[in-house]
Order: structure tokens, then C-alpha cells, then sequence
């Protein structure tokens, strides 16, 4: 139940744009399912516009290739591979990598993404609520990126997800899973430059709506399309103690991949989760 850069699952309902989601208050609509509706192919196709590939891979550098190296991890989950970005990076790094996701025609994105630059990805559609059930083995490292965990809207999915990529980890894996920073939204305003995540110059992504449940970000293109995405607002402190009430033994948070910040100047989050108590 993973997708591009904030997640994607294919129905095969018929395609709804976000501006019509649906007759009511698109702003009462906080559940885990909704974005099967908000992820149409006209979206999915124009999301590498936002990311920008090269940007984005200049942005955050070796970050999470030397993470996984320092720790000798090899095999990588990859459940969030939405248009393939860091399997890519990692596949060109030499990691063995699986790429998950709950789309089918977003992982075929993927896979032609990574065959443009001469890579096979080895892909596996699954949901995350259910992800055992379609993997084969464990896995020294687990990565959920993208902000994609933000579209759990109910504690029990994410207490679940969890428990499911806790299980895909061998005794002595590493989940690495990242999330904006909703605390800096909620308590002093939006203010993301762009500057490490979505490099896109002409795309605008902002939230349209925000309280303490809901964060309703609008995505505007070149072409004047639209779209919108329902997201669950999570605070930092909230997503570390869920990873330790899991039974992840050792959590450490960075800022847009420093590991000294002020709490609300990063526009992301990054929690490396040790499975394994290690120093």
C-alpha cells in the first residue's frame, strides 16, 4: 500500500482527480483507504516532476547508501518504491533490492524508470497491512520513504505496518523510514523550501488545510492540473515511541539528514530504527 514519493494503490475503481474526490467535505475524509482514490495515473505520470531525479539524488547525496554500508546491510525492502527513485539508487550502489509496492501500474513505473537507466527491478505488489504474505525471507534493511507512512490515518494500521516490517527484518535489521515534519505545520505554519525531497522548480506542493488529524496538501504542475492528498499529520515524538512500542530497540532521528537541528527548521525527518540494540 505504498506508492510514488507519498504512496499509491491501484483499485482498478474508476479514476477520481483529487478536485472531485468525492461530494462531501474533502477535508472530512480521514481514512487509510482514500488514497486509492487520490492516486490517479494522471498523477502517478507527472510525479517524477515533482522529485526531480537528479536534483533530489544531489540533495541527499550517499545518506542512506552510508547509513546501510556502516552498518554491513546488503538486502533492502524497498515497501515505498513508488517510481523507483531509491531502489535505483541503491540497485547502482551494488545492494541487493526488492522493490514493493501496492501498485501494480506504479511499480510497472518503476520498472521502466529503472530499465531507462539500464537496471532490473525485482518487484513484489504488496500491502503493507499484509506484507509478509508476499515476500520471500528477511531482509537486512526495511526502507519507507517518501512520507508514505503519513498516509495511515488510523493507529491500528500503523501499529500493524510496523509489526509487519519488524518481521520482514532479520534479527539484526535497520528500518529507515522518513515523514515530514509535521510539527514545525501544525505548531509555527508551512514554510518548505523544496530544498532536499521534492526539487521539482515548477511544481508547488503546500498544504491547503491542516489540523490535528489532517493535512490536506495540493499539488500544482506546469499545466495548471491539480491534485490533492490526504495525509495523517504525525509529530516526530509520536512515530519514534510507535517504532519502540513495536520492539525496535534503538531509534535515531535526523533532520533533512543532519543529525543536529533545531526541531522545526527541517522540512523532513528521517528515523533509523535498530531492530538490534548496537551501542
Amino acid at each position: 500500500m505504498t506508492g510514488p514519493a507519498e504512496t499509491c494503490v491501484h483499485t482498478g475503481a474508476e479514476p477520481v482527480t483529487a478536485s472531485r474526490t468525492s461530494a462531501e467535505d474533502p477535508t472530512q475524509v480521514r481514512e487509510s483507504g482514500h488514497y486509492r482514490k487520490e492516486y490517479v495515473k494522471s498523477f502517478v505520470e507527472k510525479w517524477d516532476e515533482l522529485i526531480d531525479w537528479d536534483a533530489r539524488a544531489e540533495s541527499e547525496g550517499q545518506f542512506f547508501i552510508d547509513m546501510l554500508r556502516a552498518r554491513g546491510k546488503t538486502s533492502v525492502l524497498d515497501v515505498a518504491t513508488g517510481t523507483g527513485f531509491h531502489s535505483v539508487q541503491l540497485l547502482k550502489a551494488g545492494f541487493q533490492v526488492t522493490s514493493a509496492d501496492g501498485s501494480a501500474e506504479m511499480l510497472g513505473k518503476a520498472f521502466e524508470n529503472a530499465r531507462q537507466r539500464g537496471l532490473v527491478l525485482q518487484t513484489v505488489l504488496a500491502d503493507w497491512r499484509a506484507l509478509n504474505r508476499n515476500i520471500l525471507g528477511r531482509y537486512d534493511a526495511v526502507i519507507c520513504l517518501g512520507n508514505s507512512f503519513t498516509h495511515l490515518h488510523e493507529e491500528s494500521d500503523r501499529r500493524r505496518a510496523l509489526a509487519e516490517f519488524y518481521a520482514a527484518l532479520k534479527h539484526d535489521g535497520v528500518l529507515i523510514m522518513d515523514q515530514r515534519n509535521y510539527d514545525a505545520i501544525l505548531d509555527v505554519g508551512f514554510d518548505s523550501q523544496h530544498k532536499y525531497y521534492y526539487c521539482g522548480d515548477q511544481v508547488t506542493a503546500a498544504p491547503e488545510y491542516v489540523d490535528e488529524s489532517l493535512a490536506r496538501f495540493r499539488y500544482e504542475f506546469p499545466d495548471n492540473s491539480v491534485y490533492h492528498l490526504n495525509m495523517f499529520p504525525l509529530r516526530k515524538n509520536y512515530v519514534r515511541n510507535l517504532m519502540l512500542e513495536t520492539g525496535f530497540q534503538k531509534v535515531r532521528t535526523y533532520g533533512d539528514f543532519q543529525d543536529t537541528y533545531n526541531d522545526h527548521d527541517p522540512d523532513f525527518f528521517i528515523h533509523v530504527a535498530e531492530k538490534t540494540y548496537a551501542g
